[in-house]
């Protein structure tokens, strides 16, 4: 990944959270920001994980939306 995007990704407040409704109700909404914005990070909250890691939940959601995803750390993923 580009360093650069992490180094920037550190700055950035998450904007969305994906909870119990899942990724489906967030995608639309990551697309528009990331139209709007060069980095959005995303806060994947408990009820959203089940026995998905945030990781797996992470991936599909950039694959969903056709973003990068920069980095994952804990709960929070940064997409580009």
């Amino acid at each position: 990944m580009n360093d650069d995007l992490r180094k920037r990704a550190h700055d950035v407040d998450a904007t969305l959270r994906v909870g119990k409704g899942g990724i489906e109700s967030v995608a639309e909404e990551l697309s528009t920001q990331l139209g709007e914005r060069d980095l959005v990070k995303v806060k994947f909250l408990r009820s959203a994980r089940g026995g998905t890691t945030t990781g797996e939940l992470a991936e599909e959601l950039a694959e969903r939306v056709g973003a990068e995803l920069v980095e994952q750390r804990g709960h929070t993923a940064v997409f580009h």
